[in-house]
């Protein structure tokens, strides 16, 4: 088996191509999706399985801090908890890349958060595609960049990606070459932010 590979219009997605994507991951999928920061892996929220499979595809242990791609942050509140300062911030700076690191509600499962911090990832990212993606959902999208073991940084051509493990997942969304950028990482603590990593998103809203 080989994955299904879907070319997307990176500025104008083609509907039936973003169902048929959404499709496999609801069926239980594991996919690669283009962000506004390179490629990364991702499932349904609830799919132990799946998300089993990305740690393996990853090599990181099942304690590993996975990402919930979000539509916008309306959904936001169900999985972390957000002080309205911290919300105003955020709202001027999404979507975009960045990943927030916040306090985890009760909704967000166990195994998705960091345990001894109980914090979760969110992200809102920018892009069509992934905009699309994540419209076709009523929940996020569990998902973590795509570094490859002894690799460095995430993949970004999906070509590529399709060679090395096309085998052992579901679906690629091709969305073209991107660059093999990071998100900026910002965590909360105690309501102000802490730059954790620089990358594409500029840090300079959270200094």
């Amino acid at each position: 088996m080989s994955a299904e590979f879907i070319s997307i219009h990176p500025d104008n997605p083609q509907p039936r191509f973003i169902h048929k994507a959404c499709d496999i991951l609801k069926q239980g999928g594991v996919g690669v999706v283009p962000t506004d920061s390179a490629y990364a892996l991702c499932c349904t929220l609830g799919d132990k399985s799946a998300m089993e499979r990305i740690a393996h595809i990853r090599q990181v242990s099942k304690k590993h801090n996975f990402t919930l791609l979000c539509r916008d942050l309306s959904e936001l509140s169900t999985y972390a908890k957000v002080e309205n300062s911290v919300f105003r911030l955020l709202k001027n700076n999404t979507p975009g890349p960045y990943t927030f690191i916040l306090p985890a509600t009760k909704e967000v499962p166990r195994r998705l958060m960091n345990e001894k911090r109980r914090t979760i990832g969110i992200r809102v990212p920018q892009g069509a595609i992934i905009k699309a993606l994540l419209a076709e959902f009523s929940e996020p999208l569990m998902s973590c960049s795509l570094i490859l073991p002894e690799h460095v940084e995430p993949e970004s051509d999906p070509v590529e990606i399709n060679d090395k493990i096309g085998s052992i997942i579901d679906v690629i969304v091709d969305g073209g070459v991107l660059l093999p950028e990071p998100t900026t990482v910002i965590r909360f603590e105690e309501g102000q932010p802490v730059v954790r990593r620089i990358g594409r998103g500029d840090p300079s809203p959270f200094q």
